[in-house]
């Protein structure tokens, strides 16, 4: 085959059936991550360049192209420099595995390779207080059934703080409701599985919610109103429904963006707050390191200094006033 004659249809095909599912056997997050990625990088080419997935050669996705598609994310789609860097990874994965299944073209893929992910600023996480938690988990109408998943669904992501997908994927047989303790089995990144203990709360709300749904322990716990899983834009849209509520009479809401994330970040700092041992939240969000559960240490100690500064702040103007 000739260097300008390579489609790139064939190739993901087999990168993906071949490379990711049997030799790789990548988790379906991963899968899904990478789909995306290069369901925008086609759409993008179809739309720009006028040229259909099909009729794509290998050769046609230079470095100036793919470039192309990174900044056009970040501009027109509005995506976070986290949100670049993911696609170029999926991209970069399919490069390193054509460099090597298909040598005749490794002059290409290191040019590709040779992307870099781009540096971002390191900020604060968003921080909800729990007086804004309760606001959002009380804006949910109880007396209907939608109000009653709604109501479940916020409340279990809090309380396990479990990742959109985790949430959007759960099963009734994933639930272990006891008399004294009750647990929820999570899947998460990277095939890591965790148990995660309810709240009686939280209990409750669900063991209401499966008795109403009289779902089948393999159905999904929250679907949307075909009896459907819940997608992660489905999700988000509860969320947004009940902080449009909850912002009567928690104001401080509308000033934040929020998304499903955000109420993971909360689950992990209320528990510090409350006195538990960072590695036993690493434990409780399903982290690979403890490394990665340091930003909420950070972010306390970042806290506490700003307040600090403002009673310093208030007792100076007090003394000067006198």
């Amino acid at each position: 085959m000739k260097y300008s004659d390579a489609l790139v249809g064939p190739l993901l095909q087999e990168f993906f059936i071949k490379h990711l599912l049997t030799h790789r056997n990548v988790s379906p997050q991963t899968l899904s991550s990478y789909s995306n990625a290069f369901r925008l990088l086609l759409r993008f080419i179809a739309t720009k360049m006028s040229i259909q997935p099909v009729a794509l050669k290998l050769d046609q996705l230079n470095p100036a192209v793919i470039l192309a598609f990174l900044d056009s994310l970040e501009v027109e789609r509005n995506n976070t420099v986290r949100s670049r860097n993911a696609r170029l990874a999926a991209i970069h994965s399919f490069f390193r595995w054509v460099a090597i299944s298909r040598p005749a073209f490794a002059g290409l893929s290191t040019s590709v390779l040779a992307i870099p992910t781009k540096r971002t600023d390191r900020r604060l996480i968003c921080a909800l207080s729990r007086a804004e938690i309760q606001a959002i988990l009380g804006a949910p109408d109880l007396s209907t059934s939608r109000g009653r998943r709604d109501h479940t669904m916020l409340l279990t992501m809090y309380n396990t703080g479990a990742r959109v997908s985790e949430i959007a994927s759960m099963t009734c047989s994933q639930v272990e409701l006891g008399i004294r303790s009750s647990f929820v089995h999570l899947h998460g990144k990277g095939r890591k599985e965790r148990c995660v203990p309810l709240w009686a709360r939280t209990a409750d709300a669900i063991r209401k919610l499966m008795r109403e749904q009289d779902a089948a322990p393999t159905a999904h716990l929250f679907t949307n109103y075909r009896g459907e899983q819940l997608t992660r834009n489905g999700v988000d849209c509860i969320l947004q429904k009940a902080i449009a509520g909850a912002v009567i009479t928690c104001p401080s809401l509308r000033q934040k963006h929020i998304s499903p994330h955000v109420i993971r970040h909360a689950t992990a700092t209320h528990l510090l707050e409350a006195g538990v041992d960072i590695s036993v939240i690493a434990l409780w969000l399903g982290h690979e390191s403890i490394d990665t559960t340091h930003i909420y240490y950070r972010q306390k100690v970042v806290m506490c200094s700003l307040d600090s500064s403002s009673l310093i702040a208030k007792a100076s103007g007090r003394r000067n006033s006198t």
